[in-house]
């Protein structure tokens, strides 16, 4: 194995679990993030509190000096690991030399645009793309077994991603439909909520909605993604494979899954602002919601999901009534 110079933006629970694979492996890693008084209590140690039971490895390098982290990668690896919100500033901030995979998913609020859109209109000439799938941080970071998918249409970093994270416990794909990755990335966590919200009303009464329910959230909004995926050019067996069904999965029925929460706690009937707070971490599909529903719209694709949870995290609509909305559609063929 060839070491490789990887820099990682941004010391969440994602970026981190995946800046341990990469030091796991071998390869020369800075982690890099904005709090530098949280970045020095981790270099002393050794544990990021997002990952309270995952010692950072010794050979792991910490700054909170971007540039430093951002020079250390000039001829290797850059991963993005801030929120979609953060991806904008960032890809602005990075040399155009630069080879950058990003791990955010989501619809840009106010443009909505994808992650490659951004990079195109920011930085033409950049190698970039998209690492994704099924995956939650703890588990990574804890050595669990994984999968993941790096899209690009440049092959050679595509297997760069690779060269960076594949191993005994993380294996990682190769796609040349960065489109249908971030669409899937994106709209899974608007139907995490509502599958979650689906569960959470399982229990409410004897005909409240139950595991049947829960199969037809998931099976229509597999449906929904991939509409809207076609509709922006993505191909349709991307949808099939880790970024599109196996990370709907895995995010609607995860324990670990922010968004699913989110749609347990509205169908108990808590207020957002109360279980945003209870959470202490982003749940991306609460505010890519009404842009995926925008982005839908202006491409002429249906998507009844997505529009009962904008109307339900709008608070224009319980979740019970959410459920019973979609469960009155008209008949149609599948």
């Amino acid at each position: 194995m060839t070491t490789m110079n990887i820099c990682v933006l941004g010391a969440g629970a994602w970026g981190t679990a995946l800046a341990i694979q990469a030091a796991r492996a071998g390869h020369d890693v800075t982690l890099w993030g904005r709090d530098a008084a949280a970045m020095a209590a981790m270099r002393v140690g050794r544990r990021n509190p997002y990952l309270p039971d995952s010692d950072l490895p010794a050979a792991l390098a910490l700054t909170a000096d971007r540039g430093e982290a951002i020079a250390h990668a000039a001829q290797g690896l850059t991963i993005v690991a801030t929120p979609m919100s953060g991806l904008r500033e960032t890809l602005a901030a990075l040399p155009a030399a630069q080879r950058v995979l990003w791990l955010c998913k989501g619809f840009e609020a106010g443009t909505g645009r994808l992650g490659h859109e951004i990079a195109r209109e920011l930085q033409p000439s950049m190698r970039v793309g998209v690492l994704s799938g099924p995956s939650f941080a703890q588990e990574v970071a804890a050595g669990r077994p994984t999968a993941l998918v790096a899209a690009s249409e440049d092959a050679d970093l595509a297997r760069a991603a690779v060269e960076a994270f594949h191993g005994d416990r993380l294996r990682v794909y190769t796609s040349v439909d960065p489109v249908g990755v971030e669409v899937g990335g994106a709209v899974k966590n608007v139907l995490a909520i509502a599958v979650g919200v689906c569960d959470g009303l399982s229990h409410a009464a004897p005909d409240a909605p139950g595991l049947n329910a829960r199969a037809a959230l998931i099976t229509r909004g597999l449906a929904e993604m991939m509409r809207l995926g076609l509709a922006l050019g993505a191909r349709p067996e991307t949808f099939m494979g880790l970024s599109g069904l196996g990370d709907l999965v895995l995010t609607a029925t995860g324990d670990l899954s922010r968004n699913r929460r989110v749609g347990l706690m509205l169908a108990e009937g808590l207020a957002l602002p109360d279980i945003l707070a209870r959470l202490g971490h982003v749940a991306e599909g609460v505010y890519s919601a009404p842009t995926v529903l925008d982005r839908a719209r202006a491409v002429g694709v249906d998507m009844p999901i997505t529009e009962g949870m904008v109307a339900l995290l709008d608070g224009r609509l319980r979740a019970d009534q959410a459920v019973a909305l979609l469960m009155s559609r008209d008949a149609r063929a599948e």
